[in-house]
């Protein structure tokens, strides 16, 4: 019966992706009008947004920001929307958009770029500021996945808090501190959608781990998956769900292996090495096939700066959050980030 009611699950979602696919042809002109669901990614010239399947590169200005409202007129080519022209930009007038917005301008005003975006991509997801130079060496690092996709944060947040948590008390008094933790992150985030769905995934996930039973995991991270994708059938080819889903399920199976053999290694960079290289197994083809680079180094610089994750997201939060009120005392709190941003950003240009 059980394998009946999964074998039904797979099949809704056969049926729900094929239902709810755009059918695109290349030379079709088409007008999209749609709400941007994520970041856009900035270039020297251009930023590229992903609308329906196809990617598409508008000009920087006028800027467009997650939440607002688009139309977009262009021909589709090769999974590509070309010559596209942007006829309309309604900017968001959601109060958490304009928070998110107000708490990155924060950023900017407390730190350096790349220090500034950095923060903004761990505690916001956003990726937005990025400068070109910068993004590259994170791409030849292997550390991209850190701001590219929020989903994947929360779970490399959630194995972190773990991972420290049980050091200092019982498995079963850390799991509602871990989970406190990925949801005040999620709230932080501005409940983006990949950041809701990766929350919801890891707490279901890590509950069933970390009550050691590593079966109820793997059927709560099947069936958290399926629901998603059913609600959501476009979320099958979003890269902040896909690595939220491999990254999670590679955790699970290989992280508590990997911590017995490197046992060796000092506690914070020991913590940070495990859930590097149980992620990358998994990780690491997908985000191979995304950017067209990996380095095989990229285990090593993980472990180096994925410790710097966890502080630096919670002080971005506490002084992006305190800085709404007070410039000067958000200031102050994003200061603290900054030997940790220039530890992450010093790896990553040595590596990248």
């Amino acid at each position: 019966m059980r394998y009946l009611f999964r074998f039904f699950l797979v099949l809704l979602i056969f049926v729900r992706i094929i239902t709810t696919q755009p059918n695109f042809s290349d030379g079709d002109k088409i007008r999209i009008t749609t709400k941007v669901a994520s970041e856009p990614i900035k270039y020297d010239t251009s930023q590229r947004l992903v609308f329906y399947g196809l990617k598409t590169y508008l000009p920087n200005y006028p800027e467009i920001n997650y939440g607002d409202k688009v139309v977009v007129e262009g021909v589709v080519e090769d999974g590509k929307l070309v010559s596209p022209i942007l006829v309309s930009l309604e900017p968001s007038v959601g109060k958490l958009y304009k928070t998110r917005l107000n708490i990155i301008k924060i950023y900017q005003k407390s730190l350096p770029e790349p220090h500034a975006s950095l923060l903004a991509g761990l505690t916001l997801g956003s990726k937005a500021g990025l400068p070109t130079s910068f993004w590259n060496a994170l791409k030849k690092s292997g550390t991209a996945h850190v701001v590219v996709a929020s989903g994947m944060n929360v779970t490399l947040v959630a194995s972190f808090l773990m991972g420290v948590l049980i050091v200092l008390m019982p498995r079963r008094s850390a799991i509602p501190l871990a989970l406190i933790g990925v949801w005040l992150y999620s709230l932080l985030s501005g409940f983006d959608a990949p950041i809701v769905r990766a929350a919801i995934m890891g707490s279901i996930v890590f509950t069933a781990q970390a009550l050691g039973r590593l079966q109820a995991a793997s059927k709560a991270l099947f069936f958290s998956a399926a629901i998603m994708l059913i609600a959501r059938p476009d979320w099958i080819s979003d890269l902040g769900f896909i690595l939220s889903f491999v990254a999670t399920g590679s955790l699970m199976l290989f992280e508590r292996k990997i911590a017995s053999l490197i046992r060796f290694v000092p506690g914070i960079f020991r913590e940070g090495l495990s859930t590097s290289l149980a992620a990358q197994i998994g990780v690491a083809p997908i985000l191979y096939l995304t950017f067209g680079q990996f380095s095989l180094l990229s285990p090593i610089v993980n472990a180096l700066v994925l410790w710097t994750v966890a502080p630096m997201t919670i002080i971005g939060g506490i002084g992006g959050i305190l800085g709404l009120f007070s410039d000067i005392i958000g200031k102050y709190v994003i200061f603290l980030a900054y030997p940790l941003t220039s530890w992450f950003v010093w790896v990553v240009g040595i590596f990248g």
